[in-house]
């Protein structure tokens, strides 16, 4: 799993969601890309179940590149605990998504592939996203 070797502080807030990226909205290594529609946080294992479906289907061939990273604790307490006593301690990592970030890029493989391929991986995921190449990248 992604996870940060270590981090300032233990416990994060939750934050708000709402706005656009300021980086990350080209492709910047790939010819294809998984662009997100909708904001929403993506765990660790999430990103790690849409590389493997990737991955399992361009069989070696192409590169792949995996643009976010979860730096974000999400804490919680356990089961059947009473209400009071702070806050839990952390429980997995996740990355924070706006909406036009690049999620995934790839690049030595057909158009297809990597459109079916991109598509899998976005069944892994828990938010809205769409596929896009780098000719319409340029040009919009």
């Amino acid at each position: 799993m992604l996870m940060p070797k270590r981090v300032k502080h233990r416990k994060q807030m939750k934050g708000r969601m709402s706005g656009k990226p300021c980086r990350g909205l080209t492709l910047a290594f790939g010819e294809f890309g998984l662009q997100a529609t909708e904001c929403g946080w993506i765990d660790s294992r999430q990103i790690e179940a849409a590389r493997i479906a990737m991955t399992r289907y361009i069989k070696r061939g192409g590169k792949i590149w995996i643009r976010i990273f979860p730096d974000k604790p999400l804490t919680s307490k356990p089961a059947e605990t009473r209400m009071g006593k702070g806050k839990g301690s952390p429980d997995s990592w996740v990355s924070v998504i706006k909406p036009g970030s690049i999620l995934y890029e790839m690049e030595g493989v057909t158009e297809e592939i990597a459109r079916e391929a991109l598509r899998l991986a976005a069944h892994k995921l828990p938010l809205s996203t769409k596929f896009i190449c780098r000719e319409v990248a340029n040009e919009g």
